[in-house]
This record gives C-alpha cells, structure tokens and sequence, in this order.
C-alpha cells in the first residue's frame, strides 16, 4: 500500500511557472489583512503574533514553490497544496485579532431571527430535544468538521489526483471568502452574545449592543445536552479555542456543504456515505449548543453553492 502511494505522488509532473492558485489565494489574504492591520494597528492587540502567521505564510508560499520548482512532482506539488491548507488552524483565531476593532452586531441579528421565528431557535433546540443520543450525535458531527474537509481531501489526492489541486483551492478559498466577511461583521453568536445580556433577557427579546464588550470578555454558556457523554467532553476541549468571532453567516454549515459537494463531483457513494450523517449532524449542532443563529445556518446554505461555483471559476481562469 505504501509503495503504491509512494509511486503515485512521485509520479512526473508538467512543470510549472509561477504561483498556484492556492497560493495566490493566501497571497490575497495575506496583503488585504495586512492592508487592515496598518489602518487599525493601533487598537489591535498581538500585532507580533499577526504579523509572524502572515511571515510563515508567505514562507511556506515560498518553500513550496523552491522545493517543485528543484524536482517536479506530484510529490511536490502536494506539498505546495497541503502548506496552505495546513494553516488553516491558525488563521481562525488571527479573525479576533481584527475584527475586535469594529462593533458587536449579535443585537441586530438576535432582533431579525426574533422577528423572523418569534423566538430563539438557539435556546429551544435543546429544550425540545433533550435526548442523549442526539446530544451525543450532535457533538459528534460538530468535532468532525475538520476531519470531514481531511477526508475530502485525501481522498481526492489518491482517488482523483486530476482534480486535488481544485479541491484544495476551493475548500482554502472557501474559508477566505468567510473570513473576509467576519472581518467587517462581527457576530458572536448566541453562546457569547446571551451570556453578555443574561438568558432572561435573551428569552424576553431584549437585545442591546454590547460594542466591544468581547474585546475584553470571552465567557460563553455553558453548552446544552449529556454532560457526560465523550463528544460533550471533547467539545469543552476544543471550546477553549473558541473566540467570539466568526458567527454569521456559518462557515460551518457553508463549508461542510462545500465538502459535501465536492464528494458529490468525485463520484464515490461510499465517501458520500459517510459525509451526509456528519454532516446532517454537524447542521442541527450548530444551533442546538448555540454557537449560531437559525439565520447564521440558512445564510451558510444559501451562500454555500454561490461560494462553490465562484471558486470553481476563479481555478478555471
């Protein structure tokens, strides 16, 4: 098995001049936040560690491109594809750092979901479902968001080696494209936001702005369902991570879809199989441990495919 995929990614290369997609796609990023921290640097904090992710950034641009450009190969370009998808971890939490600058806005979108729905959909979900077996799965799906992007992936870099630079670009560009809006618009979420205001006043539909309360407080709600079950003590361990940041719309649900269809192009039920659970589950998580609003969901659906087709365009061209 090793031998096989050690030939199939040492396999000849057409060479290439210049940056990839993908690469170009960080470069991007990288210029624009920059563009934003020399205009808000002074009421951001971390500058150091801001600056040192886009350094390593653009150091792995680099250090991709030297290692294909010494041997072509599928190998290597690999490589190039897989640094850029490797930091994706770290850009996440670079989001606070910037968008602190700017104004909370839960206040506006806890009023549309109230007006929309008549209630809290975020405060409910659980109330009404109480089970401990969906608690679990819902856990279950929501820690499995990176893992369901890996599984992509890898599948198509020994499945569909034709088509993985595509997938990389389109996941990596994916993310971009919501972080750039998180930037401009910063939404907590109901987890942060109700916390901040207190449950009374978020079940009685009294949503006032907070401003930069999250500058300085990152407390949340305790999440809902079967406190003793794994997903549920797993996912208090990846919640120390958490930020209040990164709400509407749901890059969760907007991703994961995006995943889902690229699975849907490479043509294999079996990864469909077990993509469409995770996912289904991933979807209800959301809400039910009130990392989002309903409308955070929706908007996450509805944007996915728009996403999905304008970078399947940008790698075309």
């Amino acid at each position: 098995m090793f031998k096989t995929i050690k030939d199939t990614l040492q396999q000849p290369e057409r060479k290439r001049t210049g940056l990839m997609p993908i690469e170009w796609l960080t470069v991007g990023y990288v210029a624009i936040t920059s563009i934003l921290m020399l205009i808000f640097g002074s009421r951001m904090t971390d500058i150091g560690g801001m600056i040192a992710l886009r350094a390593a950034a653009l150091a792995c641009v680099g250090i991709g491109f030297y290692c294909y450009k010494k041997t072509p190969s599928r190998l290597t370009l690999m490589l190039r594809v897989m640094l850029q998808v490797s930091l994706l971890a770290f850009w996440y939490p670079d989001l606070y750092g910037i968008c602190r600058v700017f104004p909370n806005a839960d206040y506006f979108f806890a009023g549309l979901e109230q007006q929309a729905f008549g209630c809290q959909p975020a405060l409910l979900f659980s109330e009404v479902c109480p089970s401990k077996i969906l608690s679990e799965c819902f856990y279950m799906g929501y820690l499995f968001y990176f893992p369901m992007i890996a599984m992509v992936l890898v599948f198509y870099l020994f499945a569909r080696f034709e088509s993985f630079e595509k997938a990389a670009t389109i996941v990596l560009g994916s993310f971009f494209a919501y972080y750039l809006v998180f930037l401009f618009l910063p939404v907590a979420g109901p987890q942060y936001y109700f916390n901040a205001i207190g449950l009374e006043a978020a079940y009685n539909g009294d949503f006032q702005p907070v401003g930069h309360w999250f500058n300085s407080n990152i407390e949340m709600l305790d999440p809902p369902g079967w406190k003793g079950g794994l997903f549920y003590k797993l996912l208090a361990i990846v919640r120390e991570s958490e930020r209040p940041v990164a709400s509407f719309p749901s890059s969760h649900v907007g991703v994961s879809l995006i995943v889902v269809i690229l699975a849907f192009k490479a043509h294999s039920k079996g990864l469909l199989a077990i993509l469409l659970p995770l996912w289904v589950f991933l979807v209800c998580a959301t809400v039910y441990i009130r990392a989002h609003y309903l409308i955070d969901v929706l908007a996450g659906f509805v944007s996915a495919p728009i996403v999905y087709l304008v970078f399947n365009k940008v790698f075309r061209k």
